[in-house]
């Protein structure tokens, strides 16, 4: 799956994306430019100021981290896979205000890379759909990280898959084979009234909580089903690998693993939710 989705653009950046439909044709281009839009709409509900010190919480290979930099922000990107702070220090770690270190976002160290991650030391917390794969525990854990490390006044935004409340069916129901949980390493997704009752025992002020499901979830859903029918047909993975030549690359087995895995995820797509958490830390 990884290696289709590599072809199609997917990597520098590693969330689903954000489309909607004047954009819906740029498909042909590629993952990237919606996977940006996504990552420009989360970092804006930062609304961070020059000057401001910010934790990129489970980086990546670093784009957020350096797009915060880049506005002039202390950015510093942590994540807790060293391969990935390995690529993004490649890619990013020349740039001025930018820095990154291997850390657990569930329980931060006391400085990473030079920036003090003590109380009341940072100004914004970002993480974007990375928390689903903190697991219930994790996804508690980070919250009350957020809250301790963030100055009074500060923000959080935390942007996620969800479950809705009113889901006729479980995850794990809908999952039964596993292959959209073990493609993606993670158990179950918290639902959108839990983020807000975890964020308000944690100590935060809920600004906003925004259901950005239609552009996100809805209508990646669209796109999986139009392409696992191309990737399911001789026809269709030839007109896929005119596109995209370095498909050729892919087996026969390869192609039937795909489909298969891109129609679980088309099957959990009609269920899921994606929500933006903005969160305050109260002023006093």
């Amino acid at each position: 799956m990884f290696r289709f989705l590599g072809h199609l653009g997917w990597g520098d950046l590693v969330n689903i994306g954000y489309f909607t439909l004047p954009t819906l044709p740029a498909f042909l281009g590629g993952l990237a430019s919606f996977q940006r839009t996504l990552a420009r709409k989360s970092l804006a509900l930062l609304d961070t100021v020059p000057g401001d010190v910010v934790l990129d919480a489970a980086c990546g290979r670093g784009h957020t981290t350096a797009a915060l930099a880049d506005k002039g922000c202390q950015a510093l990107g942590v994540d807790l896979q060293p391969q990935q702070i390995e690529w993004a220090r490649e890619r990013f770690g020349h740039r001025p205000r930018v820095s990154f270190a291997v850390a657990d976002v569930t329980h931060l160290p006391e400085q990473a890379a030079g920036v003090e991650l003590t109380q009341g030391s940072i100004d914004r917390v970002h993480c974007l759909e990375a928390a689903f794969h903190f697991g219930p525990d994790g996804r508690r854990a980070f919250l009350a990280e957020s809250h301790r490390v963030l100055r009074p006044g500060g923000r959080l935004v935390l942007v996620d898959i969800t479950w809705p409340d009113t889901a006729p069916q479980t995850l794990a129901e809908m999952d039964h084979d596993r292959l959209v949980r073990s493609t993606w390493k993670f158990d179950e997704f918290d639902t959108p009234a839990t983020y807000v009752a975890h964020a308000t025992a944690a100590g935060f002020q809920v600004h906003a909580l925004l259901d950005w499901t239609r552009p996100v979830i809805h209508r990646s859903t669209q796109l999986l089903g139009l392409t696992s029918r191309l990737t399911s047909t001789q026809a269709g993975r030839r007109a896929l690998r005119l596109r995209w030549p370095g498909l050729s690359e892919l087996t026969h087995q390869d192609w039937t693993n795909v489909t298969a895995v891109m129609q679980a995820h088309q099957a959990l797509g009609r269920t899921a939710s994606y929500h933006a958490l903005v969160c305050d830390k109260p002023d006093r």
